[in-house]
């Protein structure tokens, strides 16, 4: 997998500029509320426009931690941890809902950067693996005490067999 470190931080990059277009939009949207004394249902401008800024920074600070995560992968490369994956899963997730959202409402050009990003986060994801079934690597390079498929651990036994054994005919 040659691809896979280059993939990752190109995601990472990728969402870093989408988390600073989101703050963007949410402090554009947040002045616009302010300025023109909107309403809705009787609450209160103010309130909303601090809600659409409060909304963008944490969306945005959603998103740099992806990245963040997905820049780790980059460096390390090694995939990430159990919670780290369930939050970029999550947020491939959010890709994928964004996406369908904005192609009704702002074009296909959005469409097609959001579906780039849940490209790059997906690629990312499959590429590294869930790390299960991996062995560790000694400073030689070598494959240390891995459990999966093709391991020697040393021990002679083959893989756990995965029912009871048939039972040998009488030939």
């Amino acid at each position: 997998m040659v691809l896979r470190r280059p993939v990752a931080a190109v995601a990472a990059l990728v969402l870093v500029l989408e988390a600073a277009g989101i703050v963007l939009l949410n402090l554009v949207l947040g002045l616009v509320v302010d300025d023109q004394d909107m309403s809705l249902a009787g609450l209160d401008p103010r309130a909303m426009s601090v809600s659409a800024w409060i909304a963008g920074c944490l969306f945005g600070a959603y998103l740099l931690l992806c990245a963040a995560i997905l820049l780790t992968m980059a460096a390390r490369d090694r995939p990430p941890k159990s919670f780290f994956r369930i939050v970029l899963i999550s947020c491939a997730v959010v890709q994928g809902l964004l996406g369908a959202a904005s192609v009704g409402l702002v074009g296909w050009a959005a469409f097609f950067f959001m579906m780039l990003s849940l490209a790059l986060i997906v690629w990312s994801l499959v590429s590294y693996g869930d790390g299960a079934g991996q062995g560790s690597r000694g400073a030689d390079g070598t494959a240390g005490s891995g459990s999966g498929p093709g391991s020697d651990s040393g021990s002679g036994a083959g893989p756990e067999p995965m029912g009871p054994s048939p039972e040998p005919s009488a030939s």
